[in-house]
């Protein structure tokens, strides 16, 4: 890290930044609120969803690792101010295309292509800035900051994209997102976020570069054997767990005969569940050892699912609850693990391992989404969420048994 170290005063210009990141993802909440409830009501099929949410995390796969190498090489505020400005602009686009009514499916396909190649740069940036500019004692407890954060705008946005929905149609509720990520790159722009410390030697940025960069991340993963033995069981049970969650609007609209009023309902019950996890995490800050907070939190989410697949039609107020149930316990698996990466990892090599991690663990969800498509269309909905929940408990029971992911925090 450069010459000024974290200290007491980190907490002005973290929070400045966390506001900025607010606006941002405040925006893009709203957008895929109004475009995967335009995909449900417009097509009602599991696989256009699934097709849509496989492009989305497409760029997750093959450009995040490329992303985390050209982070760890260059001005990380500079990343994320030109990321979200170009999604911003991409969704502008789309919203004059909506306003002429000449938009069809393939075009809600390139602007979530677009999107997820932005995020893609985004998270690891925002991520690896987080270690620099926050104690490292203090990083569980903003990981609970920051998936409350999430919870709170899952709690506002879809209620509010229904409302725009209705009002402004869905140029409307896209032209939004616009404006909010104005605030989030105008902020961002008088903040100043430590960068950490370069080699000149390493200064010049090519391919061969970053291909060497990228194999250097790869070879810090493989030297980690709990995080390699995690990623392995985490690629498990998101085979089943990714779909489930992309299915969610198919579910509320098909099996619970749901409108966009009952799917916003839903994602404010999700954004409820994951601020009071978020919150609680923030004060408690998780077990001692927080690959237990991650396992207990699996197990109570693989019951959930398990729970939802055998629920009637007539059983949507059940269904909240258990989707209170599934989101309360998700800032316990993202916050630790993010924490023990953030703890674990050097600043230098942040960006790679973040990228080439979240890589490898969607690495499967393309499978699963395929899969799940045509096993839901043919066999109905709830058969998958079944398959989820086993997955869940399946991978935490594997986790339990391998010594090098019980130690995996030293």
């Amino acid at each position: 890290m450069e010459a000024d170290t974290i200290n007491s005063a980190w907490k002005k210009p973290f929070f400045a930044f966390w506001i900025s990141q607010a606006f941002s993802l405040f925006g893009s909440t709203l957008v895929q609120f109004a475009l995967v409830w335009w995909l449900t009501k417009t097509t009602g099929s599991a696989s256009i969803l699934a097709t849509a949410t496989a492009i989305a995390i497409l760029p997750e796969i093959v450009v995040s690792p490329f992303a985390g190498a050209i982070v760890d090489r260059t001005n990380r505020k500079t990343v994320m101010m030109i990321s979200d400005s170009l999604i911003a602009i991409a969704t502008i686009i789309l919203a004059v295309m909506f306003y002429f009514g000449i938009v069809q499916i393939w075009h809600i396909y390139v602007l979530m292509f677009i999107r997820a190649i932005g995020g893609a740069f985004h998270f690891p940036a925002e991520q690896a800035s987080v270690s620099l500019m926050v104690p490292g004692e203090q990083l569980s407890r903003i990981a609970g900051l920051n998936q409350a954060l999430r919870g709170s705008v899952n709690i506002v946005a879809p209620p509010l994209g229904a409302l725009l929905l209705e009002w402004l149609d869905v140029q409307g509720t896209l032209s939004v997102d616009f404006v909010t990520a104005f605030f989030a790159v105008a902020i961002l722009f008088f903040i100043r976020i430590p960068q950490p410390e370069t080699d000149p030697k390493k200064a010049t940025l090519t391919f061969k570069s970053l291909l060497v960069d990228m194999l250097g991340g790869l070879r810090y993963i493989l030297n980690w054997k709990g995080l390699v033995a995690l990623i392995v069981i985490a690629m498990g049970f998101k085979i089943a767990l990714s779909p489930a969650f992309s299915l969610l609007p198919l579910l509320v609209s098909k099996h619970f005969n749901g409108e966009a009023g009952q799917y916003a309902l839903v994602e404010s019950v999700a954004g409820i569940g994951v601020v009071v996890g978020g919150v609680l995490l923030g004060i408690w800050g998780g077990f001692k050892k927080k690959i237990w907070t991650i396992w207990c939190s699996l197990t109570a989410i693989g019951i959930c699912f398990i729970l939802i697949s055998f629920l009637g039609s007539n059983q949507f107020t059940t269904f909240i609850v258990m989707i209170f149930a599934l989101s309360f316990m998700v800032p316990f698996i993202d916050g630790p693990f993010l924490a023990i990466l953030q703890a674990s990892v050097t600043p230098e090599f942040q960006g790679r391992v973040l990228t080439m991690t979240t890589s490898l663990l969607w690495l499967t969800t393309p499978i699963g989404l395929a899969i799940a498509g045509p096993v839901s269309d043919r066999f109905g909905l709830p058969i998958w969420y079944f398959i989820a929940g086993v997955l869940s408990l399946l991978g935490m029971a594997v986790g339990l048994l391998l010594p090098q992911v019980r130690n995996i925090e030293g």
